[in-house]
């Protein structure tokens, strides 16, 4: 885990939840798993800085922003901040989804083996 300066906030990456993935981008034969799994998920090395008002920034963006997490919530201890992939607002998210549904489509087509 990262050393913490004054008023910074420990934070975690999941993969989505029911809010962040309803309505996001799912092609035919693609498993609402792929859907929800995010590239930095389980990443814990990270910190947030809250904002002049005390709370956490909304979103988090990687991979010059084609990449974003949303924040929802604290963990069970509360002390770390929870982010949350978020499909329905990351631009590389239909690209990836096309590309996995060529897996799975060509996956099927051999066979399944």
């Amino acid at each position: 885990m990262a050393t913490l300066l004054r008023g910074e906030v420990p934070v975690i990456l999941q993969p989505a939840g029911p809010a962040q993935y309803a309505g996001a981008y799912c092609p035919n034969g693609v498993p609402l798993a792929e859907v929800r799994r995010g590239p930095f998920d389980g990443k814990r090395d990270i910190v947030v800085r809250p904002d002049a008002d005390g709370g956490l920034p909304r979103h988090m963006t990687f991979g010059s922003g084609r990449i974003v997490y949303e924040h929802a919530g604290y963990d069970r201890g509360g002390k770390r901040a929870v982010y949350r992939y978020a499909p329905r607002l990351s631009p590389s998210h239909t690209a990836v989804m096309n590309g996995v549904a060529e897996v799975y489509a060509e996956h099927a087509h051999k066979g399944g083996q």
